[in-house]
């Protein structure tokens, strides 16, 4: 076996959503659930920018650029994996197409008023195959150490016109460990001026263990909150979070032509992605450490102290973000010198002081946490073993 087809069982264990069969769904019935495009305000942006001129990378399983929801978004890619499913393989660029659909979505027919609307419908997705699906055969052949194939397609990304680099994956098994190769790739990439965001880990019922690349250095690591802007059980809490975004019951599209719910921290990622899109649409020049300091500093809901291991510096508002960065004016280096880490840095273990107290958040999930699975009685969901889940529409 070559080190390339070893590389990707650990790290795909941190992909977040799983998508089950199920009949097509209603256009009203997939508007009506997009609650999150609400929630980070998305129609004061629109009303400036959509994201036209920003290119998206989508570091993932794959993207079905013949989704009618993706049409004309989808621009020539690059698989790294070499291997596995292809393209009409029930087991190909599922995960990658949902984030894709999440981040630049546009829509389809009359209007485009049926199918999925991204943050950015006018971005550009570049799909960057560096992952397998949870159900793709090979993945039981893909044992062992990470290989390369992340940390080209960062720096494969940088190289080709990204913007905004998507890495809604991660490895958070109880052997995850920095890769300084990764680490490296991250490095360059912000160095080219591309923001890296990635899931922060859906390990929050399982020991909260460090996911990589979420702990890298200069990444925005997103954590995920429901609808009433509660913490969700399953999102890792570690020092590394640095804002938060919807991941629950979050509508998803897939090759299959169908839409699903889901949850999981890869479309927390996701979501914040779009929102990154939206920002430098809007305000050309900003740097990576810009937009991140602009999302920290403008995020909703912020808990006790400013920030917290549980939802970083709050939810991001794109809009909020937007107007102060046109009120300060572009600056690309900050006047200070910035922190390596956006918290407490490596040496913090979940709980310390350096996420504070519970914070309304926190007790706001633990109460509504049932909600993940009290749903409709025409809709279902189905567990999976130590993997998030999803649930069709009717």
């Amino acid at each position: 076996m070559t080190r390339s087809r070893r590389a990707l069982a650990a790290l795909a264990a941190g992909t977040a959503l799983a998508v089950l069969a199920a009949a097509p769904a209603r256009a009203d019935a997939i508007r009506a659930q997009e609650w999150a495009l609400d929630a980070l305000h998305v129609q004061d942006v629109w009303r400036t920018t959509k994201g036209a001129g920003i290119t998206v990378a989508v570091l993932d399983t794959g993207v079905d650029d013949g989704h009618p929801d993706l049409r004309g978004r989808v621009l020539p890619g690059k698989d790294l994996i070499g291997f596995g499913a292809g393209p009409g393989d029930r087991s190909w660029a599922r995960h990658g197409t949902a984030m894709a659909g999440i981040i630049a979505g546009r829509g389809h027919g009359d209007d485009d008023a049926d199918g999925i609307t991204g943050v950015a419908p006018e971005a550009r997705i570049l799909p960057v195959r560096v992952i397998l699906e949870d159900s793709d055969p090979a993945r039981a052949k893909a044992r062992g150490a990470r290989g390369s194939a992340l940390a080209d397609g960062i720096r494969w990304a940088a190289d080709h016109g990204a913007d905004v680099i998507n890495l809604s994956l991660g490895d958070d098994s109880d052997t995850a460990h920095p890769e300084p190769r990764e680490d490296a790739a991250v490095q360059y990439a912000l160095a080219k001026g591309a923001v890296v965001v990635a899931s922060a880990g859906n390990g929050g019922e399982h020991g909260d263990h460090v996911s990589y690349p979420a702990a890298y250095p200069g990444v925005i690591a997103v954590t995920a909150v429901d609808r009433y802007g509660g913490r969700a059980s399953f999102s890792t809490r570690r020092w590394y979070a640095t804002v938060s975004a919807p991941g629950v019951d979050v509508v998803i599209a897939d090759p299959d032509r169908r839409y699903y719910e889901g949850w999981g921290t890869s479309a927390a990622s996701a979501f914040v992605s779009g929102a990154v899109a939206l920002l430098r649409a809007a305000r050309p020049g900003l740097s990576p450490e810009r937009v991140r300091e602009l999302l920290t500093d403008t995020a909703r809901d912020r808990p006790t102290g400013g920030r917290d291991d549980e939802v970083g510096a709050g939810m991001v508002d794109p809009a909020a973000a937007i107007e102060k960065a046109g009120r300060e004016g572009v600056r690309t280096r900050r006047a200070a010198a910035v922190p390596r880490y956006f918290g407490g840095g490596p040496g913090s273990a979940p709980g310390d002081a350096s996420r504070g107290g519970p914070g309304v958040s926190a007790l706001v999930a633990g109460g509504v946490g049932v909600l993940l699975l009290v749903v409709s009685a025409a809709l279902r969901r189905r567990p999976r073993v130590s993997a998030p889940r999803s649930r069709p529409f009717p």
